[in-house]
């Protein structure tokens, strides 16, 4: 009986091995979690019916009293029987996959089992089945009320499926003598093997899956511990100054050898290895850079031919790429480096993905937030217009003077001033109106300040037919023209003329206002757009919302352009977006 147990945990242990390295298979693990459908039942049954199979072909041939030791049973004598762990295969898959995958397994073991005949043959077939139905919905009503199957209860369920498998031969085996004789030969160490085999088994899983479980809770900590503290950073968007900050962050809670943030076109920030060739505001450096731009899939390398740097010394051989994306268009890359590939773990990989991800939508959720509150600006500049004494009193004083000179146009002013006044209420509720829209406002104080000054500027509007319902933001037409009125012309200059330029080409929309004043000076120039610029004639800060508005509705690639060649020329490009209903 000692030397048929010591033979029986080296059947055990080729099982518990074999369950060791199919745990840390991922795809094992997804289907003992999600076991829902045909599918994944249907894998469960082939892998623990497997095992029932293997530990057939490995059991002990018993004939009599005598133990025979082969290496591998393709047929067994009618006179002799099996020791083996067949019933551990059927009650992990009960257990474990409920009364179906129990019902499956044992079908497939009992049958294979009968096939490779004996004595007990018949007996070990029935209690296989038996078995499979039994372990399936004891673990199903264990579950049901403890969640998960514990390795002490699956040990208690083994000894009693062999005890029951026991119990079977002694009433089906014939002569009932030589059954009584396999019995007493057989049971204690099946008994034990299997039971302690089930322990150990289900030991090995559930350490595996908790191992898992403990890393995607730290990972899930980890992330989230970096968006609250990256998130402020991407509220402004991807810029040089958020990407810097937030690439500290990446580094200092990864542990990566470097880090880097880089639009479509060039580095935003480089924090760790590298950092003397991998330099902010030049080039991507890296062909992986520029193919995780091109398809907007996650890349890694893990080697420094795979990353494709041009500087020779490199110290980053491995590194993980992942697209940043916005509403669907890749707008930059998330890049963690290694100095070596074996710090590119299936850990690594997921933690970044993950990263990609939400800081993908914190970028969304930071367009979203500016875009509001840039509409909200342009609100407060329509509201302020409004009430605006100085602009309010003139074109009054300007109506009540021509009430007396020329009835017919005052009433036409007053006419302009309530469409001036209507647009501004109009815009304020919309991020893009069509551009008929924008243009009757243009008209609308155009004819005030004309009227008001009389013969002084000449305004010109060459606009390509059939772009009435093309869309563009409400105040950017208008207000680039008052700009060019209020600040581009000196007090004694006589000919003063706005040229207004509306094109299409191919799917873009382009659009120039031009002048022909004493233009703008260079250092001033430099400021106009990306920041405030005040001046005795206004807040300097029209430009500067202009550019923020484009940026924020039509990403980065949409801004301000200007030229000082004759006078001062204000353009900018924007896709065609054409009018939908209600709006």
């Amino acid at each position: 009986m000692i030397h048929l147990l010591i033979m029986m945990v080296e059947r055990v242990g080729v099982i518990v091995i074999l369950g060791f390295l199919l745990a840390h298979t991922k795809v094992f693990r997804q289907f003992l979690r999600k076991q829902q459908g045909y599918k994944g039942k249907a894998v469960l049954i082939f892998i623990f019916s497997l095992f029932s199979i293997i530990s057939n072909y490995t059991g002990i041939e018993i004939q009599g009293t005598i133990i025979r030791n082969e290496d591998l049973l393709l047929k067994v004598d009618p006179s002799s029987s099996i020791a083996n762990t067949r019933i551990m295969g059927v009650e992990m898959g009960g257990l474990l996959g409920g009364p179906f995958v129990g019902l499956g397994v044992g079908l497939l073991a009992g049958v294979h089992r009968f096939m490779l005949g004996g004595s007990t043959a018949f007996s070990c077939a029935v209690s296989s089945v038996l078995a499979g139905v039994l372990t399936g919905y004891t673990g199903y009503a264990y579950r049901k009320k403890h969640r998960t199957i514990t390795p002490r209860f699956a040990a208690l369920v083994g000894i009693a499926m062999e005890t029951l498998q026991m119990l079977i031969i002694l009433l089906f085996a014939k002569p009932f003598d030589s059954a009584w004789t396999l019995v007493s030969i057989i049971a204690i160490p099946m008994i034990i093997v299997n039971g302690t085999g089930s322990y150990i088994f289900l030991s090995i899983i559930q350490s595996i899956l908790r191992q898992e479980e403990q890393m995607r809770a730290l990972q899930t900590h980890k992330v989230l511990l970096i968006a609250d503290q990256t998130l402020p950073h991407f509220r402004q968007g991807l810029t040089s100054e958020s990407c810097e900050n937030v690439a500290n962050i990446i580094h200092r809670f990864t542990g990566t050898d470097a880090v880097s943030l880089t639009d479509t076109h060039k580095i935003l920030a480089h924090v760790g290895e590298g950092i003397d060739h991998h330099v902010p505001s030049h080039s991507l450096i890296t062909g992986l850079s520029h193919e995780v731009l091109k398809t907007g899939k996650i890349m890694k390398a893990k080697s420094r031919e795979q990353i494709d740097c041009q500087h020779k010394d490199c110290p980053l051989h491995a590194a993980i790429v992942m697209p940043l994306t916005s509403h669907g268009t890749t707008i930059g890359t998330l890049k963690m480096y290694f100095k070596d590939a074996s710090g590119l773990s299936r850990v690594e990989e997921e933690l970044a993905e993950g990263l990609a991800k939400l800081f993908s939508t914190q970028l969304e959720l930071g367009e979203a937030e500016l875009r509001s509150k840039l509409l909200k600006d342009a609100e407060i500049k329509a509201l302020q217009a409004q009430v605006n004494p100085h602009f309010l009193f003139n074109a009054i004083n300007t109506i009540s003077a021509l009430c007396r000179q020329d009835v017919e146009k005052a009433r036409k002013l007053l006419l302009q001033l309530s469409i001036y006044f209507r647009s501004n209420l109009q815009g304020a509720r919309q991020l893009l109106i069509p551009l008929s829209k924008e243009l009757d406002h243009v008209h609308a104080y155009l004819s005030l300040e004309q009227a008001r000054f009389p013969n002084k500027y000449e305004i010109d509007m060459y606009i390509e037919e059939g772009l009435d319902d093309v869309l563009l933001p409400p105040f950017i037409l208008q207000v680039l023209v008052e700009n060019a009125i209020r600040h581009a012309f000196p007090r004694k200059q006589k000919h003063c003329r706005v040229e207004v330029h509306i094109e299409t080409k191919d799917k873009y929309v382009y659009v120039k206002v031009k002048d022909n004043g004493q233009g703008i000076d260079t250092k001033r120039l430099q400021k106009l757009g990306n920041q405030p610029v005040f001046s005795e004639k206004g807040t300097g800060t029209a430009l500067y919302n202009i550019k923020q508005r484009l940026h924020g509705l039509f990403g980065k690639e949409t801004t301000l352009e200007f030229d000082i060649t004759e006078g001062t020329a204000v353009s900018f490009v924007i896709p065609i977006e054409l009018k939908s209903e209600g709006v």
